[in-house]
């Protein structure tokens, strides 16, 4: 993440000024320039499309002005883009930007300088930027600290980012933000009560864990979260393929992402109180591994045939979702780079909304479009439920054949969420194949910022900014 947020409390003399113009305005605005200038933006070929930029020179040389086109309707990153082309030095928006359009602008602004420093050097630094009027600066602020959290988390590879560091951060951000957090580990989980997680992760040299935090006041509407946390999936016995281990690193995604939404409710003081679980494990080969045909047991007293060990994190996550849900919250979330299937479906950077209530699917639906963080809602279609049977257990976790694979998965985490609470299941990459402006390949947050604008609309707006959640 940047060590320091590309921004100036204010604009210092010879910043340089960013003319925001829509593409049907630079025309006019050509026409008033100096004779030189137009002559430059002749002979520089510039077009007026939206997202291109163009540096004005002064009379001496220096940059008097950069000339951006942006259309009402682009999106964000050009933002990034812009960043991450000018000339290092301090510039400035000349006029205003709403809210709804400087928020974003800032945060696309800001991650155009993030790199992934822990093992090697970082490229340059983006140029700086002055707050512009309308920015919400804590907002911003904290959406930036929290994409950095959750790509630093995932592109951190498991020999660094195992269940016992993963556990590590949990307790780090917990500190930070006032929180309290609570570990169980290794054969504890069997005296606890969490034996689906104890069975997938006893083979790891690095014991599994059950991480959990809980922040403030009793009073406000419990928000419950859950993230997949397996560090990494080799696949257990049911062996993956060397191309399929490759980015496997990332399969902890879900606790990256729901760690990062933490950080950012506490970091704005949301009016809420937090229960964030997390099942961190190692998906490994060993001879206490779980095996293929084996029956587990969860925490909700359920019994899990394991159709194929390689679908383990929906047997973690039943025990956390169970468990979730009799805190009775108001709202239950969780994330989780659960299937290929819905990679297959929507594509590696869409990620799959699941929820059996519509008021919370049509809220994340709203944000993510608000805040050019989209999802895309699947069915529970509830006819497949049949194939998650199994003949031996009350459920199977891998059916066979190769259909409806992302439905089912999601099905089969519905089995552990109680009857009338609102859950959405987030099922996502957490990885960029390729880099973009502001969006280098690697890990990535995906609907972060859609489920924190969910949640401050619901909860801000009932409360009528009433005073912020007191830290505990």
């Amino acid at each position: 993440m940047p060590a320091k947020l590309p921004f100036l409390d204010r604009a210092p003399t010879g910043s340089v000024p960013i003319r925001v113009v829509a593409p049907a305005g630079v025309e006019r605005l050509r026409a008033r320039l100096p004779a030189a200038q137009q002559s430059w933006l002749a002979a520089t070929g510039f077009r007026a499309d939206s997202g291109t930029h163009a540096l004005l020179p002064a009379a001496d040389g220096r940059i008097e002005a950069v000339l951006f086109c942006l259309a009402s309707d682009a999106e964000p990153w050009v933002w990034a883009a812009l960043a991450e082309a000018l000339p290092q030095g301090a510039y400035r928006v000349d006029g205003e930007l709403s809210p709804a359009r400087a928020n974003p602008a800032l945060i696309a602004w800001a991650l155009a300088g993030y790199a992934f420093t822990r093992y090697g050097k970082a490229d340059k630094p983006v140029a700086e930027l002055a707050w512009p009027k309308g920015a919400d600066r804590a907002l911003v602020e904290a959406s930036v600290n929290a994409t950095a959290l959750v790509r630093d988390l995932i592109n951190t590879p498991a020999e660094d980012m195992g269940p016992s560091e993963l556990a590590a951060v949990a307790q780090a951000v917990a500190k930070a933000g006032g929180a309290k957090a609570h570990v169980i580990s290794g054969d504890k989980l069997l005296a606890a009560g969490y034996p689906a997680i104890h069975a997938v992760g006893r083979a790891a040299d690095d014991p599994p864990r059950l991480i959990e935090l809980i922040w403030g006041e009793a009073d406000h509407p419990l928000v419950a979260l859950v993230g997949k946390g397996v560090c990494f999936d080799s696949g257990g016995l049911d062996l993956k393929t060397a191309a399929g281990m490759k980015t496997m690193k990332k399969d902890m995604g879900g606790a990256a992402h729901v760690l990062g939404l933490a950080q950012m409710i506490m970091a704005t003081a949301l009016p809420v109180r937090l229960k964030l679980l997390i099942p961190a494990v190692e998906n490994s080969v060993a001879g206490n591994a779980y095996r293929p045909m084996d029956v587990v047991r969860t925490r909700k007293g359920l019994t899990v045939e394991i159709g194929n060990t390689d679908a383990e994190g929906r047997v973690i996550l039943s025990d956390c979702l169970f468990e979730a849900s009799r805190a009775k919250p108001e709202i239950l979330l969780d994330f989780a780079t659960l299937t290929g299937a819905a990679r297959v479906a929507l594509g590696t950077s869409l990620p799959a909304l699941f929820s059996n209530d519509d008021r919370l699917a049509s809220a994340l639906l709203k944000s993510g479009k608000s805040q050019n963080d989209p999802l895309w809602r699947m069915p529970l279609h509830q006819p497949y439920r049949s194939m998650i049977d199994s003949k031996v257990a009350d459920l199977n976790n891998a059916p066979e054949g190769g259909y409806a694979g992302a439905i089912t998965a999601a099905l089969f985490l519905e089995r552990f969420v109680a009857t009338g609470t609102a859950w959405a299941h987030i099922d996502l990459m957490a990885w960029n194949e390729r880099g973009k402006p502001g969006r280098p390949e690697g890990g990535e947050a995906m609907g972060l910022r859609a489920a924190y604008a969910m949640l401050a609309e619901r909860f801000t707006r009932r409360r009528g900014g009433s005073k912020s959640a007191k830290r505990k």
